[in-house]
Formats: C-alpha cells, sequence, structure tokens
C-alpha cells in the first residue's frame, strides 16, 4: 500500500492559489456554536451539530499546503485568504474547520513558550504584529463554524540544521531534548521533560482563546525511514524503568501524553473535546487478530507507537477520526473495511468517530481510476450512513475544499449537504 498519509501531500502542495474563490458569508450554515451532537466518553463534547454530525475541513500551514498562500504577506493578504477558506467551508454548510495552530514547534498565536512560526513570517520569531489563532476563532464563530486547534507535539523542524531555528528556540536550548531522523528535527517523546513542556505550549492556546476543541493528527514518533534508527537509546536506558521492548515503552510514552493532556484539557476547558486523527490503519489482521483486514505497509500501533485503538476501548478519546485516505474497492486497504472495523472498534465506548476523507486525491491523476470519479466521495458518505458510529467526516484540505478540480466537494455538497 505505501504510506499515503499528509506526509506526501504535504510537501507537494505550497498554499491557497492567489485566485482562491470568494463565497458569501451570508450563506453560512452548519449551526450554532455548541449544538455538540453528542457526548464523549467523560462529558465532553464531540465537534459537528445536532441536525448533520461533522462537517469539517483541515487547514494545514506546516509547508503553506492551506495557508498562509506563501510567507512574509502583508496581515491583510493572510487575513482575506484566511476568511476566504472559511467563506467557502459555510457556503459548502460545513460546520468545523481544524486550524494547524503549532506546525513545527512554534506558534500561530504569541506564546510564551514557543516562536511565532516561519510559515507565516519567513522568520522563525518574528512578530507578524497580529494574532493569527484569535482571528481565525472570531470569523470562524461569525460564520456558525466551530475551530478546532490542531497542534503537532513533537516535529520540531522539517529540516536537520538546529542552527537554523530562532536563537532562543527551546530545542536549541535544550539541545538534548531532540532527535535528528529522516533529514528533520524532532523532540524525544521518551523524556518527561519534553512530554511536560509541549504540553504546556499546547494548554496555553487553550487556556487563553475560545477554542472548541483540541486536536492531534496522526505523528507521534516519526514514521519511519529505510535504514535509519530514532536515536532514542540513552532516554530508554535512562527511564525504561521494568520495559524489555522497546516498543511497548514508546507506546507507553504516548500513551503518557495522550491520557496527561486530555486530563488537562478537561481540566481548562470542561467540555471542549480533545480527538486525535490517526493513520487509518491501526494493526493488520496478519499482524494481529483484533486488527483490519488490510495490508497497511503502515501500522499505527507498530511505527507510529501510537495504541489508538487501547484509547478508544479505555475511553481516554472524546473522539477519534481515522485518516481513511483510500478509495471503495482498493485491495490493500478498502474504506469499506475500514469504516466497518473503526464503527466496530468505537461502538460502547461513548468515543465518537469520524472519518477523515482524502479529498487531495480527488482528480490527482497518479491516484487509482475510482479517484476520478467525481462521485467517489459522495460514495464514502452514503456508506457511512450506514453505520451509525459514523458521526460526520473531514475532509483534506482547505485548498482543495476552495479549488475542487474535479467537483468532488461539490458532488459531496449536492449529495449530503445541500438539503
Amino acid at each position: 500500500m505505501g504510506r499515503v498519509s499528509r506526509r506526501f501531500f504535504g510537501t507537494a502542495t505550497v498554499g491557497v492559489l492567489a485566485s482562491v474563490l470568494t463565497f458569501s458569508q451570508a450563506s453560512a450554515s452548519g449551526g450554532p456554536r455548541g449544538r455538540w451532537r453528542e457526548r464523549g466518553a467523560s462529558g465532553a463534547a464531540g465537534p459537528g451539530n445536532a441536525a448533520g454530525g461533522l462537517r469539517g475541513m483541515w487547514i494545514a500551514t506546516v509547508a503553506n499546503i492551506d495557508w498562509p498562500a506563501r510567507q512574509g504577506q502583508s496581515a491583510a493578504d493572510a487575513q482575506r485568504q484566511l476568511t476566504d477558506l472559511l467563506d467557502a467551508a459555510a457556503e459548502l454548510k460545513l460546520n468545523t474547520v481544524f486550524f494547524q495552530v503549532r506546525p513545527t514547534a512554534d506558534a500561530l498565536w504569541p506564546s510564551p513558550h514557543e516562536p511565532w512560526s516561519h510559515w507565516l513570517t519567513g522568520t522563525q520569531g518574528e512578530d507578524p504584529g497580529w494574532d493569527p489563532l484569535e482571528f481565525a476563532v472570531t470569523e470562524a464563530h461569525a460564520r456558525g463554524l466551530e475551530l478546532h486547534a490542531w497542534f503537532n507535539p513533537y516535529r520540531v523542524a522539517m529540516h536537520a540544521d538546529l542552527t537554523a531555528l530562532a536563537g532562543d528556540h527551546p530545542a536549541r536550548t535544550h539541545p538534548e531534548w531532540v532527535v535528528t531522523y529522516g533529514g528533520r528535527l524532532y523532540y524525544n517523546p521518551g523524556l518527561p521533560e519534553v512530554r511536560a513542556f509541549v504540553q504546556d505550549a499546547m494548554c496555553h492556546a487553550v487556556e487563553h482563546y475560545a477554542i472548541d476543541g483540541v486536536h492531534w493528527d496522526d505523528y507521534f514518533y516519526p514514521y519511519p525511514v529505510a535504514g535509519e534508527t530514532f536515536d532514542d537509546a540513552d532516554a530508554f536506558a535512562e527511564h525504561g524503568g521494568d520495559f524489555d521492548d522497546l516498543g511497548d515503552w514508546r507506546r507507553h510514552n504516548i500513551d503518557l501524553l495522550v491520557r496527561e493532556m486530555r486530563e488537562r484539557v478537561a481540566e481548562l476547558k470542561p467540555g471542549v473535546p480533545f480527538g486525535v486523527s490517526p493513520f487509518g490503519v491501526w494493526r493488520n489482521k496478519s499482524t494481529d487478530p483484533l486488527g483490519s483486514d488490510t495490508r497497511g505497509g503502515v501500522q499505527t500501533y507498530d511505527d507510529l507507537y501510537a495504541d489508538v485503538r487501547t484509547w478508544v476501548k479505555e475511553g481516554r478519546l472524546d473522539y477519534v477520526l481515522p485518516q481513511l485516505y483510500w478509495n471503495i474497492g482498493y485491495e490493500a486497504a478498502d474504506y469499506a473495511t475500514l469504516v466497518r472495523w473503526w464503527a466496530e472498534v468505537t461502538e460502547g465506548t461513548g468515543v465518537q468517530l469520524y472519518i477523515g476523507e482524502a479529498l487531495y486525491k480527488a482528480g490527482d491523476t497518479a491516484q487509482p481510476d475510482a479517484w476520478q470519479d467525481p462521485a467517489e466521495l459522495s460514495r464514502h458518505l452514503t456508506l457511512c450512513q450506514d453505520y451509525p458510529a459514523v458521526g460526520g467526516n473531514a475532509f483534506y484540505s482547505a485548498a482543495h475544499v476552495v479549488r475542487d478540480p474535479i467537483g468532488a466537494m461539490t458532488r459531496v455538497y449536492e449529495d449530503h449537504y445541500r438539503g
């Protein structure tokens, strides 16, 4: 199957085109903010309004995938581009946006813990003169949209040069926290001080902004790179305790991160949901009889050390939004097979299930024939209606929601959201 996650798409897109469509704010729909569809396991809310469930889109800022279109723009241009994306979401009757505010151990708000993001200004640590998170929350709510702050816990940089970071970057102050892997920099999840720091950095935004949710994607330990080893041997020796197996210890580290962050979010903002959007294959059935009938080249349990199934079964999340970025009938990872598997996993847990959709594949000639059909994504939503556990869908990503090159998003709207 190969790895088909946001990693591949992330470096291929350079942002929203200058000719991005502008939609009428007057058509905004999606229900009033706060009318949640279903409560999560802890009583925290899950995204999406009562009538239609989650209708979401991701706004990615790393590598300027969706926003801003380029680094170093004026505040007015960047704000206009962001409101264009929010207008598009409202016009299509979406109700939730997942806005990436901490893409690479940096910030899109004035954080006391980390520097301003260079994806915004072009220079890490440079103050843009305005607050993108505050602006996004205000403008989303004005359109009836919920805004979930999307954080990446451990990624430090998309390069391997520590000296290229801002001089006061915590990774430079604490180089012992950092692991170089696959040509990139990461914080070491095995260090307790790192786990505490990244939570502090994220919780600052949770505490100070009227966000409607806290969202993580699929990046925990990094995706495996052939021929390379993630160098956490010293951390394992110091903090491994009674663990004999490196993989079990790594999963334990991520388990702690999830549990502690959810507890802190619940304490800071009771009722604000905490959710994760994992890679779509937890484990293949050939690896584990509890796994899905797939042949995933990546398994989130084994390769990213994220035991998402256990988090769901033990109610450690309010919602789970797996990235099911394959078409119906795809041999190695059939969308229909995976929807059924996730529906069965979440049934009776109180954890709300939503499905992540690969809108970015629609019309891409490098993808299988199914993705050349504008109706493929609409069929996904029709299939999901057969599973009461599925509470809605989210589309990756915002630039493709706007551009909609073969009309797949328009077809979703006409078939499922228009009424």
